[in-house]
């Protein structure tokens, strides 16, 4: 097999024409930082729309103890973050188990386990 024989190469992505500098990765790195931070958290907008209440038991949460509130993806699918809000709802720590937890007792129940 000879190496200059272009029918004979190796299967693969081919080689990029030149190495991105370390200064170029960097700025990539900090771009796609900066935009997955403010463009896909939807944690922080669902408090700011929802306000820091449990949906569930109604507990409000202050800056201190905002860790223990989680967002509920309400059709299960955590890819679905219309803008809205329309998919979230903000659930404290005990009340987001609940909420998953009755779905596996109720599989469990009908024996779909």
């Amino acid at each position: 097999m000879s190496p200059r024989n272009p029918y004979h190469r190796k299967a693969g992505r081919p080689k990029p024409e030149r190495l991105p500098t370390q200064d170029e990765i960097e700025r990539d790195v900090r771009r796609l930082k900066a935009g997955h931070s403010s463009g896909s958290n939807y944690r922080e907008k669902s408090l700011e729309l929802h306000g820091m209440i449990c949906a569930k038991c109604a507990r409000e949460f202050t800056e201190a103890d905002r860790r223990e509130l989680t967002v509920h993806h309400i059709d299960g699918n955590d890819k679905n973050n219309p803008l809205d809000g329309s998919n979230w709802e903000n659930l404290c720590n005990h009340c987001h188990e609940a909420e998953h937890s009755r779905g596996r007792l109720g599989d469990y129940l009908r024996g779909d386990d």
